[in-house]
């Protein structure tokens, strides 16, 4: 099967790819919007977990990872809830990673094992997610669920240029299993747009309201038994359609709030909400010789200076003012 991505290109992918693309859980994420709550109050964030997770999946074949690697990269979301991140919101999940708690369980009660015995590859090994240094790393370093979603998510919400994708990519090597830069522009380049996806959007006004706003709404239907847990591996319209369809008077105004038309503005004297996100700080690994290698703000004081200020915004949060328009 040929599979064509609008950043990648195009990939012959093996039979087992194909198969589990097929399956009920993968299939789901095409209406599991990467943006979360957000997609309710503005329907141009339309990314999915489908198209993230077909992206790493090819991400990581291009860099030269097993089919194995490649499996683990096409299902490291498929037990991400309705809503991605709100979840995480609901309960105080500083990491944002409910998801990661019920990873095996979703995959284990799926068909999915059974594709992989028929291929006669270890759900164990798949499992292991420490083995795939392509596919995740910790932060600050790259990996490939990183780059993906940084580079989709500007290239279609924010315009970043196809031609310098196609650099970014091109400059990526692997010393010692690790995902590597192979020049200090480049590195600065992603430092940069990364930045502007996980500060300036990922904790801006429009994120951190409408993250607030739908977890209070779960929150409230959860303690009220209107919804269980198990709900929340419905797909994102399946869910709000069910907690709509509960028609309780309290639910239905903070739906009602959340769709209102509102301004949104930082305030940090006078707000409605304020919220801290996940603590996202990257430090690409640069190797100009493709052999020793140094972490980027250590080459590039406009890299330091970046981190710097990721971090003051990061530990400040956001506080948002909210101004209904009459």
């Amino acid at each position: 099967m040929l599979l064509n991505d609008e950043l990648y290109g195009q990939f012959k992918i093996d039979q087992v790819l194909v198969e589990l693309i097929n399956t009920k859980p993968i299939q789901r994420l095409k209406n599991i919007h990467q943006a979360g709550a957000t997609y309710l109050l503005d329907n141009r964030f339309n990314g999915t977990r489908y198209d993230h997770s077909i992206g790493v999946m090819l991400l990581i074949k291009r860099l030269g990872g097993s089919v194995e690697e490649q499996i683990a990269g096409l299902l490291h979301d498929v037990s991400h809830t309705a809503f991605s991140h709100v979840i995480d919101f609901v309960f105080d999940i500083n990491e944002e990673n409910y998801h990661e708690t019920i990873f095996e369980k979703v995959i284990l009660n799926s068909e999915i094992p059974v594709i992989l015995q028929k291929h006669a590859i270890d759900i164990q090994v798949i499992f292991d997610i420490d083995r795939w240094e392509l596919l995740e790393k910790e932060l600050p370093k790259l990996c490939a669920d990183r780059i993906d979603y940084t580079l989709r998510d500007m290239y279609h919400y924010f315009g970043t240029p196809k031609n310098e994708i196609e650099a970014f990519l091109n400059s990526l090597i692997i010393v010692n299993g690790e995902i590597c830069v192979n020049s200090i522009e480049m590195a600065e380049w992603f430092t940069e747009i990364y930045y502007k996806l996980a500060i300036d959007y990922f904790l801006g006004p429009i994120s951190i309201y409408s993250y607030d706003s739908l977890a209070k709404i779960i929150k409230l239907a959860l303690n009220k038994a209107i919804i269980s847990l198990d709900d929340l591996l419905l797909d994102d319209m399946q869910f709000i359609k069910l907690i709509q369809e509960s028609n309780d008077r309290e639910i239905l105004a903070l739906i009602d709030r959340l769709n209102a038309k509102v301004e949104l503005e930082e305030n940090e004297q006078d707000y409605d909400v304020h919220r801290k996100g996940k603590k996202r700080i990257i430090d690409l690994t640069v190797s100009l010789d493709g052999k020793t290698v140094q972490q980027s703000s250590l080459l590039s004081t406009k890299i330091a200076k970046m981190n710097t200020k990721a971090i003051e915004k990061s530990a400040k949060g956001t506080f948002v003012k909210v101004k209904p328009i009459k």
